[in-house]
């Protein structure tokens, strides 16, 4: 319960101190921001990577398939 009390004196104090024309993040803000940023390069890096690693081939389009076998021929590499 003390620590609501403290609260709630220390509040009223800290209004009357704050220039709400002059606030900004800061440094935490900016730090924040920047981990946040890197973490979103190195994701993309990772995906980038990833899906390089993928080896996906179309299946032929439906004109090259075999005439009069319904099965579509082998795709040559």
């Amino acid at each position: 319960m003390s620590a609501h009390l403290a609260l709630t004196q220390l509040v009223p104090f800290a209004a009357e101190e704050l220039d709400k024309n002059k606030v900004t993040p800061g440094v935490l803000g900016f730090v924040v921001f920047a981990v946040l940023a890197l973490a979103v390069w190195a994701l993309m890096k990772s995906m980038n990577r990833h899906m390089h690693k993928i080896d996906f081939e179309e299946a032929p389009a439906p004109a090259e398939a075999s005439p009069g076998t319904g099965k579509t021929a082998p795709a040559s590499k």
